[in-house]
């Protein structure tokens, strides 16, 4: 896989909820939580189940950091 998004975080299933249209997947990326809001049918296409390893994908123009 070659992306030319440069943050790519490899990551475990942890959940997938489905609603009407749009899927909430859940990966554990090194004890953190990133949850994706995708369609139903990418999740059917890429054949997604709970327990495989996947990749959370940022691609984002700005990403911004903030402090306490």
């Amino acid at each position: 896989m070659k992306l030319s998004a440069r943050n790519m975080l490899k990551g475990t299933v942890v959940s997938i909820t489905k609603g009407a249209t749009t899927a909430h997947v859940r990966l554990d990326v090194a004890g953190t939580v990133v949850t994706s809001a995708i369609t139903n049918e990418a999740v059917d296409e890429l054949g997604l189940v709970v327990g495989q390893s996947a990749y959370a994908v940022v691609k984002a123009s700005d990403v911004m950091i903030a402090i306490d």
